[in-house]
């Protein structure tokens, strides 16, 4: 049954996740944590910060690491990665046959700028769920962790925003600040 469970659940996230694997993550949470409770919010943070160290796209790995979690077994893996890509997949065998002929109609343009508002959303909604207690801590219960936590999002935000600092090695550096000020 839950292996059922996680493929509909990964194949609707795969199906109505616009905006690349960033925009999932609130989707993912949605259902994972809030809706069936398959995962603590500590957790699905957890996972989502492997993903975004592990190679490839990351609502496809957070995906995969759900499947794992929540069943036990790499088959949960197996399932969740599938559910998760299927829809694009088909979607996009299915689009791009048509789109090379008609991406310049003014219908096909009207949906893109339609979708790029939700995108923005989404991307946001996802920002907004990461910023969470567990991961920032409380001004009134840990206001060490919550300070330094607020500045490390800073640095790492002016750092990618205003002067282009490689994600990468943002993500490396704010885990090796992360090491000095929690350890």
């Amino acid at each position: 049954m839950i292996f059922l469970q996680l493929f509909y659940t990964f194949f609707q996230i795969g199906l109505f996740g616009f905006g690349g694997g960033y925009a999932m993550l609130s989707m993912i949470q949605g259902e994972v944590v809030t809706r069936y409770g398959w995962l603590t919010a500590q957790e699905f943070t957890d996972i989502v910060a492997i993903s975004q160290m592990t190679p490839g796209p990351i609502g496809i790995n957070c995906a995969t690491y759900v499947g794992y979690i929540t069943t036990g077994s790499v088959f949960g893996s197996i399932i969740a990665t599938f559910a998760v890509i299927l829809p694009s997949f088909v979607l996009m065998l299915l689009i791009s046959r048509f789109f090379l002929a008609y991406q310049k109609h003014p219908l096909v343009e009207a949906v893109f700028k339609g979708l790029r508002p939700a995108v923005v959303g989404l991307l946001a909604s996802a920002a907004l769920v990461l910023m969470t207690k567990d991961n920032f801590g409380s001004p009134t219960e840990d206001t060490y962790s919550f300070i330094v936590s607020c500045i490390i999002f800073l640095v790492a935000f002016i750092g990618t925003r205003k002067f282009k600092v490689n994600p990468i090695l943002m993500i490396v550096g704010c885990g090796i600040a992360g090491l000095i000020f929690y350890w």
